[in-house]
């Protein structure tokens, strides 16, 4: 839109110069008026025909038209430069927009309107000088043509290679991740079937001694076996999160945040409102938010026509409640579809106990979130 506003600009100063460059009288005016409202009508139009190529070429070439007809040199007259302008202004916008074969076509409509006077007898540039005039400027849009195309496929091609970078990094840090909690679940293999098969056989000893001891031992038995017991306990709760497959909570999004960022993927606002950062999340949950604003952010990445998101974070009504949103900005205002992401992320807060609200609008996409916070007690029951 803004090239368009560029075009148009420099459109009007050309013709506001064109028009105050001679001095015809007032009744004579009527029909360059007229012809110049049509002219800035067809091209206010372009813009809607951006995608098709065949109407775009015929609003131009009307527009073409209309400009030698509204700028046609009068008799008298000094010589006017300004109209040349125009009709380089509308070659040029044809090139920009335009495969070469229709901007050909309006080029030779241009050209034939900056010849015709001349042509006529009328004050004009000589042909000879039109003439080297077009061949310059054309050499300068096939220029001009060829280096905006090396620049597409270059930028192309960086795309699917930051892509394919993307793709190779994600990997690697999911190969890591697995490699980790291999490790990890090795370590917790063999904690359980060293250390908790022997404090097992311990407390079974410890019972049997007991039982056959007299009750001042057997007080001292209960202290040592309570003892092993306790240990036993923890050495399952260390076993139990060394198992752990899945990271998440507000800690592991900070984590994402700082990743995406250093590697310039996406610049994000983050915003923590009344202590969601303490907030008492069960595990699942956790896992769950984090999920969420993962898949959210890859959406942003993928759909939005700004590398920028905005996620904030609230825990109202003292803790009990906290809700998430995720903002980004969207290419177009098409509706939009559930895919697979975007059900597995409404599944995934189902299930945690949420609710997921997905809202388009104003070139804008929301994801909202909202859970009820669970205490330990309530979780481990």
């Amino acid at each position: 839109m803004r090239s368009f506003w560029l075009w148009f600009s420099l459109l009007v100063v050309a013709w506001m110069g064109s028009f105050l460059h001679i001095s015809p009288e007032a009744d004579e005016l009527i029909w360059p008026m007229l012809l110049s409202a049509s002219f800035f009508a067809a091209f206010f139009l372009s813009p809607i025909f951006r995608d098709k190529p065949v109407a775009l070429t015929i609003v131009l070439g009307a527009a073409s038209l209309l400009a030698a007809g509204a700028l046609w040199p009068w008799m008298g007259q000094p010589l006017n430069p300004y109209p040349l302008l125009v009709f380089s202004l509308l070659a040029g916008k044809a090139v920009y927009r335009l495969p070469p074969v229709y901007a050909s076509i309006i080029g030779f409509l241009v050209l034939a309107g900056a010849t015709a006077p001349a042509l006529a007898g009328y004050p004009s540039f000589p042909l000879l000088f039109t003439g080297l005039y077009a061949v310059v400027f054309a050499i300068g849009m096939i220029v001009f043509s060829t280096l905006a195309t090396n620049y597409e496929d270059t930028t192309a091609r960086s795309e699917a290679l930051l892509s394919e970078y993307r793709k190779l990094k994600r990997r690697h840090i999911s190969d890591e991740e697995a490699a980790r909690q291999e490790a990890r679940a090795q370590v917790g293999r063999d904690i359980h079937d060293s250390v908790g098969h022997k404090l097992t056989a311990l407390l079974m000893q410890l019972e049997v001694y007991r039982m056959q001891s007299d009750d001042e031992t057997k007080n001292k038995l209960e202290v040592l076996k309570a003892l092993a017991k306790e240990s036993l306990e923890e050495t399952r709760s260390a076993v139990r999160t060394l198992k752990q497959q899945e990271i998440g909570g507000l800690q592991a999004i900070l984590g994402l945040i700082r990743r995406l960022e250093a590697e310039s993927f996406i610049r994000i606002q983050f915003t923590v409102k009344d202590g969601a950062l303490s907030a008492p999340l069960s595990n699942s949950q956790s896992i769950a938010v984090y999920r969420v604003i993962q898949e959210a952010l890859t959406n942003a990445m993928r759909h939005s026509n700004v590398r920028e998101a905005e996620i904030m974070f609230e825990a109202p009504g003292g803790g009990s409640v906290l809700r998430f949103e995720v903002v980004n900005r969207q290419k177009d205002n098409k509706p939009f579809m559930e895919g697979f992401g975007l059900q597995s992320m409404r599944e995934r807060m189902e299930q945690a106990g949420g609710q997921l609200e997905l809202v388009a609008y104003d070139s804008h996409f929301i994801v909202r979130g909202t859970l009820s916070m669970l205490n330990k007690g309530e979780e481990e029951a």
